[in-house]
């Protein structure tokens, strides 16, 4: 992506300002409205709905976003798989529920679990923690997303751990596929282009353009050893890799 000059980020930042006053104001409503509904349903299904169908289209087209998707149909709606996904934007979350129309648990980090509203919400989203640091809490969350797994539930994992700041594609972290030789489930991997440019990594410097989601082919994982979770994760990293490489539509 080309620099931009400092008067083309100036000429910006009023209408940033009102899409960020816009993206906390959206949030904290739904967020909240998901909050009561939690206290009445006690399932994070409906939740779950509500982020997909209301929350994340706000966001993205707020945004200026424009969404296209490629390979959703090698998905069955049915069974619950890992996916794995490269980030390189904050934007990457409701551009995935908008994607993938399937309801869908994230891995968050455990420091937020201690932010106060978020954490709540993120928790009666029915999110799976994960702490790094600690090596019984990281086996604890394996479990838990394998539960969630066989459930038939569909986890989400960013194995790279952070955002990218260049767009490149980090090393994948195994942890997560921990879960998915533990359930059997499949693991698909996923390509998201553009969202860096949306919105970078560096600020709420949001740009409209074209994110486009593409979506691989499942890898199976019935009958693999459990110890093989390093060649999983390097597996579902070339698949990802290939994936953004593939240029074939944009």
């Amino acid at each position: 992506m080309r620099a931009e000059s400092a008067l083309t980020r100036l000429l910006w930042l009023p209408v940033n300002a009102v899409q960020l006053a816009f993206t906390l104001t959206w949030s904290a409503f739904w967020i909240s409205v998901a909050l009561v509904v939690h206290l009445v349903a006690r399932s994070p299904r409906v939740q779950l709905e509500i982020a997909r169908w209301v929350w994340a289209p706000g966001l993205v087209y707020g945004a200026g976003a424009r969404l296209a998707v490629r390979g959703r149909e090698r998905l069955d709606p049915g069974r619950g798989v890992l996916f794995v996904a490269n980030h390189s934007s904050w934007i990457d979350i409701p551009v995935l529920y908008m994607a993938l129309r399937v309801p869908l648990c994230f891995l968050a980090k455990r420091e937020l679990a201690q932010v106060p509203f978020l954490g709540w919400y993120i928790r009666a989203m029915g999110m799976v923690f994960v702490d790094r640091r600690d090596p019984r809490r990281a086996s604890a969350t394996v479990d838990q997303a394998a539960q969630r797994l066989a459930a038939g539930a569909s986890v989400v994992s960013f194995p790279e751990g952070t955002r990218s700041r260049d767009g490149g594609l980090g090393t994948f972290r195994s942890g997560a596929f921990g879960s998915a030789l533990r359930s059997g489930a499949d693991v698909v991997p996923v390509a998201i282009v553009g969202a860096g440019r949306v919105l970078p990594a560096d600020g709420f410097h949001v740009r409209p353009g074209r994110i486009e989601v593409r979506v691989g082919l499942p890898i199976a994982t019935a009958g693999l050893e459990a110890r093989g979770r390093a060649a999983l994760a390097r597996r579902a990293h070339d698949a990802v890799r290939e994936l953004l490489a593939d240029d074939e539509t944009t």
